[in-house]
């Protein structure tokens, strides 16, 4: 008989970790729209630029896979997720179910600590938008994201929390593939109109609002794909 210890598969929190980190890494980029929808992400590639070993890798594609943001195909690889139109519209759809009532919750608990953190945020989201290069765009962009997901976190419900976060992720990429002119991204006045009406405890305003800055960040889409960057680049490893 073996051992009791072999009846069960041992965990390597080594492995673990750098699965994680290069989960983040990837994430990261496809958020902040450094790897665009459609992108091969070749596990040797990645393995190499983190000098980890396929294993490791697959590990953290899967992590993806299981959040939506990269499909895996049999005998052809992994990707970055390309959404369909309609898959499209009904990111922006849950997004219109789940956010107002985040606004709601969030206006209703929002503390004077909370306050100051947004407009702080908010300050560090004008700041960006003044710089030059890409390197500040895409800063930009992953503030504007974490501005939603701070709401989320206000609003004190871990699991819309967690829904929120795949949410804003999916919608980068649905951004990065038929956004037009840069509008999609939020628009910091927007942002602190939101702020305001939490501010002012209106639950009904707050929930308004985040529906016309979704709104607004829609209208921006046109179904036309973006040019890629090369994975090195994209990781910055």
């Amino acid at each position: 008989m073996k051992p009791a210890t072999d009846a069960f598969p041992v965990h390597d929190d080594g492995q673990d970790d750098r699965s994680q980190l290069i989960r983040e890494a990837l994430y990261n980029a496809i958020v902040e729209r450094r790897l665009a929808p459609g992108t091969k992400l070749v596990e040797t590639e990645v393995g190499k630029l983190f000098d980890v070993s396929r294993t490791v890798v697959r590990a953290a594609l899967q992590m993806l896979a299981f959040e939506g943001l990269v499909k895996i195909e049999r005998n052809r690889g992994a990707f970055v997720a390309y959404p369909t139109p309609d898959e499209a519209r009904q990111i922006f759809e849950s997004r219109r179910v789940i956010e107002p009532e985040i606004a709601e919750r969030a206006a209703e608990r929002i503390t004077s600590a909370d306050i100051k953190l947004f407009q702080a945020h908010l300050k560090e989201e004008e700041r960006l938008l003044v710089e030059r290069g890409p390197n500040a765009r895409r800063a930009a962009i992953k503030a504007s994201g974490d501005y939603h997901l701070m709401l989320a976190s206000v609003a004190g419900n871990l699991i819309l929390e967690r829904f929120m976060r795949e949410l804003i992720a999916r919608s980068s990429l649905v951004i990065a593939l038929y956004g037009q002119s840069g509008a999609s991204s939020c628009a910091r006045s927007e942002h602190a109109d939101i702020l305001d009406a939490l501010m002012s405890r209106d639950s009904k305003k707050a929930a308004d609002a985040i529906r016309h800055h979704i709104d607004h960040i829609e209208e921006d889409l046109d179904y036309k794909v973006v040019s890629n960057s090369p994975l090195r680049d994209a990781l910055r490893v």
